[in-house]
């Protein structure tokens, strides 16, 4: 459950991490790097295609001011393997995360956090 947003900062279930981060049901990967700082490729996204239980639901958070920018390969990647995306800045994204994991959506959250 991610408790807070603001430019640079997310706390997830009271602890604190400063750098991008995917958010699955039973962990948090600290220190996401991509492969282009204000882009997303598919093998930016190897961890959620490895996750154990595949999520209905990929939120992504595209920073601050939404300036993270998605490939159409991404989205073609996720519609053929029926995992639907939600894109929003990460403010809203967090929002969002909250509310389908509270009404039990399978659902994983990666989130750039700056810009």
């Amino acid at each position: 459950m991610i408790d807070s947003y603001k430019f640079g900062v997310i706390v997830i279930n009271g602890r604190a991490y400063t750098s991008d981060v995917i958010i699955f049901p039973e962990k948090v990967l600290d220190s996401w790097w991509r492969k282009e700082g204000h882009r997303l490729y598919v093998e930016d996204l190897k961890e959620v295609f490895k996750a154990e239980s595949k999520p209905e639901v990929l939120v992504v958070g595209t920073g601050y001011s939404g300036f993270m920018k998605i490939s159409e390969k991404v989205l073609d990647e996720l519609r053929s393997r029926r995992i639907k995306m939600i894109a929003q800045p990460t403010k809203q994204a967090c929002q969002t995360f909250n509310e389908l994991f509270k009404s039990g959506r399978k659902v994983i959250a990666a989130f750039h956090l700056t810009c």
